[in-house]
């Protein structure tokens, strides 16, 4: 019986990681370069696993000031995603599933203060009995720690809960942990190989909720 329902936060809830590509491939054009979309689709959902400053760096065989650069695409970043909404269907789940009585958490790579700053802006936050971050546990996706974590705060078994990603490295984590998932890829994650997942579909908005955990 399902208890619970996880969400991922950028590209799930708020198309960020959209903006956070595009910001990216500026500052490379600016410098003659191209950040190829197939290796940054590898860094999605999870942390470090590329600095792109030093691939570009590595690229143009040159330095470039790596803290301005980061700062910038900051800036970039948040300059895109102001006045933002969030992603169709979001926010009908996220009522649905408190009328269905389940228990709802966030489980994201991101920091807990880039997400909690978000979804406050969003009037979301409420919404979450849990959430947990890359401040929580010491290896992010595609570790499966951030859903242990979630489903263990929450109160439910792994298997009783179900997880919402748009990220091959998330959805490989909730399924680590047990959980079924459904993949709603966004703009810079379609095309990619999700491995073993429960079901994908291209928005929330697609099936309601209900209808969806009838399938689990």
């Amino acid at each position: 019986m399902i208890k619970a329902v996880v969400f991922d936060f950028d590209g799930l809830i708020l198309d960020s990681e959209t903006s956070v590509y595009n910001a990216i491939q500026e500052i490379f054009t600016e410098h003659s370069c191209n950040m190829p979309l197939e290796l940054w689709q590898q860094c999605i959902g999870t942390k470090d696993f590329l600095d792109p400053f030093e691939y570009l760096e590595e690229q143009i065989n040159k330095k470039v000031d790596r803290k301005g650069l980061r700062a910038k695409h900051h800036e970039r970043v948040l300059s895109m995603l102001e006045g933002e909404k969030p992603l169709p269907g979001v926010e009908d789940y996220l009522e649905a599933a408190k009328e269905l009585g389940l228990k709802i958490a966030l489980a994201t790579s991101s920091s807990r203060q880039w997400v909690t700053g978000h979804l406050e802006k969003l009037n979301l936050l409420s919404y979450f009995d849990c959430l947990k971050t890359a401040d929580d546990v010491e290896h992010v996706k595609p570790d499966p720690a951030l859903y242990l974590e979630a489903v263990k705060c929450l109160g439910v078994k792994p298997n009783e809960a179900i997880a919402f990603e748009d990220s091959a490295n998330g959805a490989r984590a909730a399924k680590a942990a047990g959980l079924y998932c459904v993949v709603i890829p966004n703009e810079v994650t379609k095309g990619l190989v999700f491995g073993d997942v429960d079901h994908q579909m291209e928005s929330l908005a697609e099936v309601q909720l209900k209808e969806l955990m009838n399938r689990f």
